[in-house]
């Protein structure tokens, strides 16, 4: 019996923080675009948001466990996100037989050229810690002589 107790207890604890998470990645969004609609931004309160949340991460005045389980939930849930362009095709199927293959064109030229950008800092980043941890290792096995 405690058993299940104590299992319902930190699923609820579980999804709790997951709701918190969430809504306060909405909140933080939506203050983002406010601002930058309200200084005239002509960067868009998401990209200014998700350089904000970077700079927190980063200098770890935001722990990554405050939103960790928020953006996992989010990201693996994208696909609702792409559902209002589906709705935007069948609102303006006159622009898109009129523009539709220069659409098309732009759109797979800007994916591909945000893979290829992510992939080139991945893997940087990942030479960088790696040549980071050869640093370390290498001083400590200098300490230990």
């Amino acid at each position: 019996m405690t058993f299940s107790l104590n299992a319902h207890l930190s699923l609820l604890k579980c999804k709790t923080t997951l709701f918190f998470q969430v809504v306060g990645l909405c909140l933080f969004a939506w203050i983002c675009q406010w601002f930058a609609q309200s200084v005239h931004s002509i960067i868009p309160g998401s990209v200014i948001g998700l350089g904000l949340l970077l700079l927190l991460l980063s200098c770890h005045w935001v722990p990554e466990k405050a939103v960790n389980k928020g953006s996992a939930w989010l990201i693996g849930d994208l696909l609702l996100f792409f559902i209002p362009p589906v709705v935007a095709m069948t609102k303006y199927q006159l622009i898109l037989e009129s523009y539709g293959v220069e659409l098309i064109v732009c759109m797979l030229l800007a994916s591909t050229s945000v893979l290829l950008g992510t992939a080139f800092v991945v893997d940087k980043l990942f030479k960088f810690e790696r040549q980071q941890r050869l640093n370390h290792i290498t001083s400590l096995r200098f300490q230990l002589r």
